[in-house]
C-alpha cells in the first residue's frame, strides 16, 4: 500500500501543470516535467549565441566594408551604420507586434529567422560575385574599385533582409525564453529572472567569436569567408531552434494591442463630462468576461491618469458588449502601464547613443591608432572583445557579489538593487566610459602628426589605451540593458510581453538615429575654412575629444531627468492568480 502511495506521489509531480496558463505545443496545458524549464532555456541561449554570432559577423565590421569595399569615407560610413543598426531595432516593433496579437512567440521566432538566413547567405553572395572586386582588395592598403548600380541595390537589400530578420527576431526570443519558466513556481521563478542575465551573457559571447576570429579575417579582406561563417551560424542558430520545437512552453495570442488602446482612449474622450466616481471600486471590472487581454491575470486600478478611469464608468448609454463605450479596469490600467513606461524609456535612448559608439567611432579611432604589436595587427572592431569580457565578467560580479551585498544591506528588502537602480547605475558609468574615451582621443590627438599629409590618422599612442571606455562600455551594459530586460518584461501587461521587451531595442534603434543626428549637426557647425569638423576622414585634423565630452555631457543631463522618472513612477499590479483553483480546473479537464 505504501508502494502503491509513492508511486502516485511520484505520478502526480511528473503531470503537474504549470501555474501560469502556459500550454504546449497542441494548445493543451503545459505538463511541467515535459516541457520548458532549463532544458528548452539551454537551447534557446545558444539559439541566441549563435544568431549573435552571425549578426555580428557582419555588423562589427560594417563601417570597415562601407569606407574599404563601398568607398565612403568615414562620417558617411558612420552614419550608414547608425542608420542600419537603427533599422534593425525599430523592426523589433513589428516582431513583437505581430508576436504578441496574432502569431504568437514560436511562430514570429521561426519566421524572422528564416528571413535573417536570407540575408546572411544573400550578402555572402552578393560579396563574392559582385562587391569584393579585384579579388584581394578590401583591407586596410587596397580599397576596392567602383561598383555598379545592380551590386549595390543587391548589398543594400541584403543587410536590410539582415535588419528585418534580426530586429523581428530579438525581442520575441527573450520573451519566448522567458517563457519556459512558471513565474509562479518557486524554483522556476528564481530561472526566470537568471535567464536575462544568461540570455544577454549569451548575446555577448556569440558576438566574441565575430570580435575576434571574423573581425580578424574581415580586416585582412576575407570579407566573404566571414559572411560564409555568419551565414553557417545563422543556419545551425534556426536548426537548433526547430529541434526544442516539442518541449517548448508558448501563451497564445491575444489580439491587436494597438485597438485596445484605441478603445480605452475613444471610451474616455467620449464620456469626458462624466463625473468621476469617488471609489476605484465603482468602476466596471468586466465580471464575467475572461481577461484574455490580459493571460490569466487581471491587472488592479492604480491612482493616476484618472481621465482614462472614465472609460469604466458605466452610463445610460453603454453596452457591455460595446468595447468603444466601456472598457474594463484592466484594459485601462494596460493602457496606464504603457504611459507609466514611456519616459523611462525616452530616458534610455541617450545611453544607446553612448553604446552605440562601439560600432563606429570607437572602430574608427582605434583605427587611427597603433594597432601593431610585436609585428601583429590588431584589427580595430575586435577591440569590442574587451566590452565581452567586461559583461561577462560583471554579470558574475552583480550576481554572486554586489545582489547579496546590496541585500544585506537593505535589510527590508528580499533582493538587491531594484531594476530602476540599476539603470541608473548604468548611467553613470557610461558617462564614466564618455570621458575616458574623450581623455584617451586627447592623448591620441598629441602623438599624432597633423602636418604629414601622407600620413592619415596616424598616431604612436597603442590602441591598447581603449581598454578602459570598452570595460566601462561592458560594465554599464549589464546593469541598464539586463535591467532593462527584467524591467520591460516585468513591467508590461501579460499580453504585450513581446513589446516590454521590444522597448528595450527601440531605445537602442532611436539611440542609433540620435546619434547620426548628432553627428551630422557636430560636422554642419564645427566645419570652417580652417578646420574639417570635428569628425573628418583625417581624425588627426579634428576633434573626437569634444564630441565625446558632449555626449558625457548630455548623458549626465539625461540622468538628472531619469532620477525624477524613477521617482515618478509607480509598478504594475496583478491580481494574484487563484494557483490551487487553477491546477485543479486543469487537472480535471484534461487527464494525462
Amino acid at each position: 500500500m505504501a508502494c502503491l502511495n509513492i508511486h502516485k506521489m511520484c505520478q502526480n509531480q511528473k503531470d503537474e501543470y504549470t501555474f501560469d496558463g502556459s500550454v504546449d505545443k497542441h494548445g493543451q496545458p503545459a505538463v511541467r516535467a515535459r516541457t520548458g524549464r532549463w532544458f528548452a532555456g539551454v537551447l534557446l541561449l545558444v539559439n541566441q549565441g549563435l544568431a549573435t554570432l552571425a549578426f555580428f559577423g557582419v555588423g562589427v565590421n560594417l563601417v570597415l566594408f562601407l569606407t574599404r569595399v563601398m568607398g565612403q569615407d568615414n562620417a558617411e560610413a558612420a552614419n550608414n551604420v547608425s542608420k542600419w543598426t537603427g533599422t534593425v531595432y525599430i523592426f523589433s516593433l513589428l516582431g513583437a507586434f505581430l508576436s504578441d496579437s496574432y502569431w504568437g512567440r514560436y511562430k514570429t521566432c521561426a519566421i524572422f529567422q528564416a528571413i535573417f538566413v536570407a540575408g546572411v547567405v544573400s550578402l555572402s553572395l552578393t560579396s563574392y560575385i559582385f562587391l569584393v572586386k579585384p579579388k584581394g582588395c578590401g583591407d586596410e592598403n587596397n580599397p576596392c574599385g567602383s561598383h555598379s548600380t545592380i551590386s549595390v541595390a543587391l548589398f543594400y537589400v541584403s543587410i536590410y533582409l539582415i535588419a528585418l530578420g534580426n530586429g523581428g527576431y530579438q525581442p520575441t526570443i527573450a520573451t519566448f525564453g522567458a517563457d519556459q519558466f512558471d513565474e509562479d513556481h518557486p524554483q522556476e521563478s528564481h530561472s526566470k529572472v537568471a535567464f536575462f542575465s544568461y540570455f544577454y551573457l549569451a548575446l555577448n559571447l556569440g558576438s566574441l567569436f565575430s570580435n575576434t576570429i571574423l573581425g580578424y579575417f574581415e580586416d585582412k579582406g576575407m570579407w566573404t569567408l566571414g559572411f560564409w561563417a555568419s551565414a553557417g551560424s545563422a543556419i545551425l542558430a534556426l536548426l537548433l531552434f526547430l529541434v526544442g520545437t516539442p518541449r517548448y512552453r508558448h501563451f497564445k495570442p491575444t489580439g491587436n494591442p494597438l485597438s485596445r488602446f484605441c478603445q480605452v482612449v475613444v471610451s474616455a474622450t467620449r464620456k469626458w463630462k462624466v463625473q468621476q466616481p469617488s471609489r476605484g471600486d465603482e468602476l466596471y471590472e468586466g465580471e464575467g468576461q475572461e481577461p484574455a487581454e490580459n493571460g490569466n491575470r487581471r491587472i488592479l486600478h492604480t491612482d493616476g491618469f484618472k481621465f482614462l478611469d472614465k472609460a469604466a464608468i458605466i452610463t445610460s448609454k453603454d453596452g457591455e458588449n460595446n468595447p468603444w463605450r466601456l472598457c474594463a479596469v484592466s484594459q485601462i490600467e494596460e493602457v496606464k502601464c504603457i504611459l507609466r513606461l514611456l519616459p523611462i524609456w525616452l530616458c534610455t535612448i541617450l545611453y544607446s547613443v553612448v553604446f552605440t559608439q562601439m560600432a563606429s567611432l570607437f572602430v574608427e579611432q582605434g583605427a587611427a591608432m597603433k594597432t601593431t604589436v610585436s609585428g601583429f595587427h590588431i584589427p580595430p572592431a575586435s577591440m569590442s572583445s574587451f566590452d565581452i569580457l567586461s559583461v561577462a565578467a560583471f554579470i558574475f560580479i552583480y550576481r554572486r557579489v554586489l545582489d547579496p551585498l546590496v541585500a544585506r544591506l537593505k535589510k527590508s528588502a528580499p533582493k538587491g538593487l531594484t531594476e530602476l537602480q540599476r539603470m541608473g547605475v548604468g548611467l553613470i558609468i557610461a558617462i564614466m566610459a564618455m570621458v575616458a574615451a574623450g581623455f584617451v582621443e586627447h592623448f591620441r590627438l598629441k602623438s599624432g602628426d597633423k602636418d604629414c599629409s601622407s600620413c592619415t590618422n596616424s598616431s604612436s599612442l597603442s590602441i591598447f589605451w581603449q581598454v578602459p571606455q570598452y570595460v566601462l562600455i561592458g560594465a554599464s551594459e549589464v546593469f541598464m540593458y539586463v535591467g532593462q530586460l527584467e524591467f520591460f518584461n516585468g513591467q508590461a501587461p501579460d499580453g504585450l510581453k513581446s513589446f516590454g521587451s521590444a522597448l528595450c531595442m527601440t531605445s537602442i534603434s532611436l539611440g542609433n538615429y540620435v546619434s547620426s543626428l548628432l553627428v551630422s549637426i557636430v560636422m554642419k557647425i564645427s566645419t570652417t575654412d580652417k578646420m574639417p569638423g570635428w569628425i573628418p576622414g583625417n581624425l588627426n585634423k579634428g576633434h573626437l575629444d569634444r564630441f565625446y565630452f558632449l555626449l558625457a555631457a548630455l548623458t549626465a543631463a539625461d540622468f538628472l531627468v531619469y532620477l525624477i522618472c524613477a521617482k515618478w513612477y509607480k509598478y504594475i499590479k496583478f491580481e494574484e492568480r487563484s494557483i490551487e483553483k487553477q491546477h485543479g480546473e486543469k487537472q480535471g479537464d484534461l487527464k494525462v
